[in-house]
């Protein structure tokens, strides 16, 4: 087991980030944050993922001194409107309707904060191209679940990828963590990561 000073903690109840870390081989707790996730009209999209991504983390930070905390949050933006979870299956048609034959951001904002206090953050875009469908199948696709806790109301890992055309930059991205961003902030912080062997085996 890691040591105290390396223990990690994953700030976020999402099983899709928890499996994308699990993948780098690593041992963490996971400690949902208990925070409002409001955005700012004044900032950007980027500034906005990245400051909540850092409310959750330091909620977690303060009930777990002396850990490394990882936080996150993901967005998608389709021109200057961000939009988030739907909040039931009325919503997540509003919002795919919307999506649909169109071209938009995922924005993925991620903080991670060492024992002492010091914050490494990043936030990272990806663009994901919907394809134009009709709506029974937006609807078929709702009947599913699948959309009702996923940012942008579709999961490109899952039954969703249906919608996709296309899609540029990182994949994981687009599922909720940047690993390759987040490999880097590791390294920046001075946090142990398995080497690629010992991860393979996992």
């Amino acid at each position: 087991m890691p040591s105290s000073s390396n223990k990690l903690i994953l700030a976020s109840r999402s099983p899709r980030r928890s499996e994308l870390l699990r993948s780098l081989g690593l041992e963490f707790e996971v400690s949902p944050s208990h925070v409002d996730e409001i955005t700012d009209p004044d900032q950007s999209p980027e500034q906005n993922a990245t400051n909540i991504a850092r409310d959750k983390a330091h909620w977690v930070a303060r009930q777990n001194p002396g850990c490394h905390v990882l936080g996150a949050d993901t967005m998608v933006v389709l021109g200057q409107e961000i939009i988030g979870q739907p909040t039931d299956a009325e919503d997540a048609y509003r919002i795919l309707s919307k999506l649909t034959g169109k071209q938009h951001r995922v924005i993925t904002g991620v903080v991670l904060i060492s024992p002492q206090a010091e914050e490494y953050e990043t936030a990272i875009v990806s663009t994901v191209s919907i394809k134009s469908v009709s709506e029974n199948e937006i609807r078929s696709y709702i009947a599913t679940g699948e959309p009702l806790d996923k940012a942008g109301a579709y999961a490109i890992q899952g039954e969703g990828a249906f919608l996709v055309e296309s899609w540029e930059g990182s994949w994981s991205n687009i599922v909720g963590l940047p690993l390759e961003a987040l490999t880097d902030l590791f390294k920046h912080a001075g946090f142990p990561l398995p080497k690629k062997k010992d991860r393979n085996r996992k």
